[in-house]
């Protein structure tokens, strides 16, 4: 039971076992005392890891029912179309469940066979050889095939953990790298079939009117040369290719059935031509079939408009001139004017097809890239040709139409290695899944991978190389060059292919609008929703549409060298997601990653992963990243609109093990103070319905942090957990969705202790993870303070101050949190003024500079006010000031207050630079680094050195700001309220607390020295002195120890 529910994550059992009104649950042991009551439940379901929720499951026997004779179609399409005609017989009489019947050759060999052979091997493989040579040509083939053959494997290790339904490759990478991911590869999946259809179509159709009907063709090309000529055959082909395509897009809709019934006749057209192609090499080892090739000098000339590959004849009367004297001469008479080549270089004819022992490998071993316009020559020929000569008549040779190059022969020929994943598709039907698909589709891409590096090698040595180059067979009467080498005859290849062709277009225009339906209903891109619709047997009508107007874009292209490329791009991304998706399901070892195809490795997929990628630039570095921004888009905008289900996808645990990972290398030691940046606890309290009673808190930490850096936002309950915990499930609610409305992005936490100052002592301890901490409160100033009948509230207050400062935690403190700006303001003008205290740090400059990061104090300008004393020089201080904030790259105006000693008090003047230090700790900006360096140490080695005979007792080295703010911030604005709120005296000294002027000459606990002095060194045994004792030459001691503001 236990292994049926991980398979299971959202299988069938899932609402079950929430409760579905039944007395106990359903189970799915065959032995349970209610399997037959509840057998019905589980017609039809497969209890598996790729199972999907379905508003209708059919029932076993309708998906079984036709599959009893041999089906090129995706799983579930033939269902459809059947289940209209067995509705009313299902209602009179039940059929008995039968098993799926497939095995490997019928479910997974042959229509993997059927989908990889196709228009590209008929069309384009011997002049892919001519043009890339044998050596070149057989590179390519061996790359691509080896993509292909490690995706499948990648495939087989992910189909055999699961039943993969109708989408095939789509339902793989969704729930192997999540929605997102799934949403865009699976997008991209579907252009890729669908610009395979107009592919097929467009192969077609150029089959239909160069081989077999050109005389059919609408704009008429006879008499045109060069782009006339061209433009008019494109025409010819988006004119076709859109009738054919609406045709098509017709049968599709009236029937899938009608296109399964023609399914073996297109297996047999696709498996006869290449064993006509094999029957006719050889054929010409024994004898060589007579296909002459008519050169004029070394270029080989187009067969039409001459019978004889003559200048002359010589007959009865005298010798005559021939229909080639008249094509490049202005009159047939032997005085005529003719063109130069042809007067100064001979015709002679050559064997097209010389035959397989006749050693032509050697000549066509090497490439021969041509330029656009090029002249198609044979090699080894003298020919007579002056250097100034034009090329006239040009519409009599064999001219190359497109320029050529290695990477456009990788795009062409990548799409006839692709559809591998045919038998995935239908692991449902098969007798077992398990075993079928690995080895079936493993044989299916070693067959074609044979068959694919043979012809290359053995089109090399049949035929020679200039009818290689001839794309469109001009120079041997028209035929397809494949089909010259074709036994018993050229018709065989030329019908086959054309069968083939077009029914592969129809399985395209079939399988795309289902996996677009599957991407539709699966509801992970909202705006595709409505494409999830359909027919009432579930024939996806609305898919099918936007499936036709796609592949009418790459109709209007209408160029089969141009389409090639596009749908490449689409499929090498597709197979790249499918290695990724299987190694990193290895890698992280997740528990339900249990394949039975034991016969991969994570470094095979990677290996997969690179070829793919490495592809996709060297087909086309323009395609490719055309294609990635694509897939990125839908990416983002999955992530954005919220995929609506979870899949347990293994980005997720690629995300647990990198934060895993991170945490773990933060615990190798502190930051460093460059890295330093406040790391916020926010703590806010919760009224008595859980509302957050300081919203305006989360609007200043988010001003602060701006997304970057820990935020967590917590608040303290009073009570028991198992009284309380539905109040703080209510409080975390109400955290997160304050967060959401202020765009805090954090976590949020609510402990429950016996009161709230233990509550708060609990969050200020447990919060964080190892080393991702906070290093910084936030908190409100305790409201009502002032009044008698509330003075827990501002005890509690003090009790957090004087742990922030026992854990070496910065305390910020803002008062009237009301008041503060909401993300929603401006500032178009204002200060935000700094009272500058030395040792606090660095934060008071840096806090400001954060402000100023985001919108709405981005206006604002900072001020740094300084006190100083009547006989300082305030001129000097000011330039000394601006010189060092200029260092600390920090834009502010510097404002000197001047003020009488008795003005100062003693609290103040302890920690504000007098002139003296100031002076000396801006003077090391001129210093070399080494040299300051060195000044520095000795500052602090002296300082330390009196402050460990002034003020021995207390014992942390830390600097904080928590006593800071109130000590004087506050003494500036209200020095009444601070004495009332620090040392009351009606209450009795508190070891934490600082003593003010009214209390100097008082006794002092080590405690209070602790507060006041935060750069403290260990005990050595001599007693604590009060700092209202101290010499101020001790003061100016304590105060030589300078931050380290290069590093700020």
């Amino acid at each position: 039971m236990l292994n049926n529910l991980t398979d299971t994550e959202e299988g069938d059992g899932g609402p079950n076992s929430q409760g579905d009104g039944n007395p106990k649950e359903s189970s799915p042991f065959i032995n349970s005392s209610d399997a037959t009551e509840k057998s019905q439940k589980y017609h039809g379901k497969h209890m598996a890891l790729f199972e999907e929720e379905m508003e209708t499951s059919p029932m076993v026997s309708t998906m079984i029912s036709s599959l009893a004779n041999y089906s090129s179609l995706p799983q579930g399409s033939k269902e459809h179309e059947e289940e209209a005609d067995n509705e009313e017989e299902d209602k009179k009489k039940k059929k008995p469940v039968k098993a799926p019947q497939l095995g490997t050759l019928m479910g997974v060999y042959l229509p993997c066979i059927q989908n990889i052979f196709g228009v590209i091997l008929f069309l384009r493989m011997t002049w892919m050889v001519g043009i890339g040579g044998v050596i070149g040509s057989f590179i390519i083939v061996f790359m691509c095939c080896s993509t292909t053959m490690l995706t499948a494997i990648s495939m087989s290790a992910i189909a055999t953990n699961g039943v993969v339904p109708a989408g095939g490759s789509y339902y793989m990478i969704s729930r192997s790298l999540g929605p997102e991911f799934g949403g865009a590869v699976g997008i991209c999946f579907y252009l890729g079939t669908t610009f395979a259809g107009a592919m097929y179509i467009l192969g077609s159709i150029e089959l239909l009117l160069v081989y077999i009907l050109p005389q059919a063709a609408i704009f008429k090309m006879e008499g045109l040369e060069g782009a006339e000529a061209e433009a008019a055959m494109l025409n010819n082909m988006r004119v076709y290719g859109t009738i054919v395509l609406s045709f098509m897009a017709t049968v599709v809709f009236v029937g899938v059935k009608y296109v399964n019934k023609l399914a073996l006749l297109f297996l047999a057209c696709v498996i006869l031509s290449i064993l006509a192609v094999y029957a006719g090499v050889i054929k010409t080892a024994i004898e060589p079939p007579d296909f002459p090739v008519c050169l004029l000098g070394n270029r080989p000339l187009i067969s039409k408009g001459f019978d004889v590959c003559a200048k002359t004849l010589e007959s009865g009367n005298g010798t005559v001139t021939t229909k080639l004297w008249s094509v490049f001469c202005d009159s047939p008479f032997l005085n005529a004017t003719c063109d130069e080549y042809f007067v100064n270089n001979n015709v002679s004819f050559i064997q097209g097809i010389p035959g397989v022992m006749s050693g032509i490998l050697k000549e066509n071993l090497f490439g021969n890239y041509l330029e656009k316009g090029d002249l198609v020559a044979k090699k080894g020929i003298a020919t007579m040709e002056g250097p100034d000569d034009t090329l006239t008549n040009s519409n009599r040779y064999v001219l190359a139409d497109i320029t050529s190059f290695f990477t456009l022969l990788v795009g062409i020929y990548f799409p006839s290695v692709t559809g591998i994943m045919a038998g995935s598709n239908r692991s449902g039907d098969l007798r077992d899944a398990q075993k079928s698909i690995p080895i079936g589709t493993i044989m299916a891409i070693t067959t074609t991978s044979i068959v694919y590096m043979s012809a290359v090698i053995l089109f090399g040595a049949c035929i020679e190389g200039v009818v290689l180059r001839d794309k469109f067979g001009e120079g041997v009467n028209g035929n397809l060059v494949i089909g010259t080498l074709a036994w018993p005859s050229p018709w065989v290849i030329v019908i086959g292919s054309f069968f083939s062709t077009c029914g592969a277009g129809l399985q395209s225009l079939t399988g795309a609008p289902r996996l677009m339906q599957a991407i539709s209903r699966d509801g992970v891109v909202p705006i595709l929703r409505v494409f999830g619709h359909g027919k009432a047997n579930g024939e996806p009508t609305w898919a099918l549409l936007l499936t036709a107007g796609i592949c009418e874009i790459g109709i209007l292209i209408a160029s089969l060298d141009a389409v090639a490329p596009i749908l490449s791009m689409f499929f090498l991304m597709c197979y790249m997601f499918v290695n990724l998706a299987c190694a990193l399901q290895t890698l992280l070892r997740t528990p339900n990653w249990r394949p039975r195809f034991n016969y991969y490795h994570w470094a095979l997929s990677f290996l997969g992963m690179s070829l793919c990628l490495s592809l996709m630039f060297i087909c086309s570095w323009f395609y490719a990243i055309v294609a990635m921004v694509i897939a990125g888009s839908i990416y983002k905008y999955i992530e954005f609109r919220g995929a609506e289900k979870e899949w347990g996808d293994g980005i997720r645990g690629i995300s647990l093990s990198a934060a895993r990972y991170a945490l773990m290398r933060l615990e190798e030691g502190p930051p460093h103070t460059k890295n330093w940046r406040p790391q916020l606890l926010v703590l806010v309290s919760t009224d008595v319905e859980q509302n957050v009673e300081q919203p305006r808190l989360l609007s200043l930490t988010n001003q602060l942090k701006a997304g970057k850096g820990l935020t967590i936002v917590g608040t303290a309950l009073a009570g028991t957990y198992l009284e309380n915990h539905p109040q703080a499930q209510r409080a975390e609610q109400s955290l997160r969705k304050l967060m959401e409305t202020e765009k805090v992005k954090g976590f949020c936490q609510v402990t429950i202790s016996s009161n709230m100052r233990d509550a708060t002592s609990h969050l200020l301890q447990a919060s964080g993870l190892g080393g991702l901490m906070h290093n910084t409160v936030l908190v409100s100033w305790p409201r009502n303070w002032k009044q008698a009948d509330d003075l827990q509230t501002w005890r509690d207050f003090i009790e957090l101050v004087r742990e922030t400062t026992a854990a070496h935690l910065a305390l910020l403190v803002p008062k009237n949190i009301a008041a503060f700006p909401s993300n929603g303001e401006r500032f178009s003008e204002g200060h935000i003024d700094v009272w500058w205290i030395v040792h606090d740090g660095g934060m008071l400059m840096l806090l400001p500079f954060l402000l100023r990061q985001h919108k709405v104090w981005r206006k604002c300008k900072m001020r740094i006010f300084t006190v100083a004393q009547m006989d300082d020089n305030s001129i000097q201080m000011k330039k000394d000031l601006t010189t060092f904030l200029y260092h600390l790259r920090i834009d502010a105006e510097v404002e000197v207050v001047e003020m009488h000693d008795s003005d100062i008090s003693a609290y103040t003047y302890e920690k504000t630079l007098v002139m003296e230090q100031r002076s000396q700790i801006l003077k090391q900006i001129n210093l070399t680094k080494t040299e300051r360096e060195r000044e520095i140490q000795s500052i602090t080695d002296s300082s330390r050195g009196s402050i460990r005979r002034k003020n021995p007792a207390v014992v942390t080295t830390q600097l904080s700001v928590t006593e800071e703010q109130p000590g004087v911030s506050s003494k500036v604005e209200k020095p009444e309220e601070e004495v009332q709120l620090i040392h009351d005296s009606t209450s009795p000294t508190s070891p934490a607390t600082p003593l003010t002027p009214a209390s100097e000459g008082g006794a002092q606990t080590p405690g209070s020295a602790q507060v006041q002095m935060t750069w403290t060194e260990k005990a050595d045994g001599e007693q604590a002195k009060p700092p209202g004792a101290s010499t101020p030459q001790g003061i100016k001691d304590i105060f030589n120890m300078k931050p380290e503001w290069e590093n700020l």
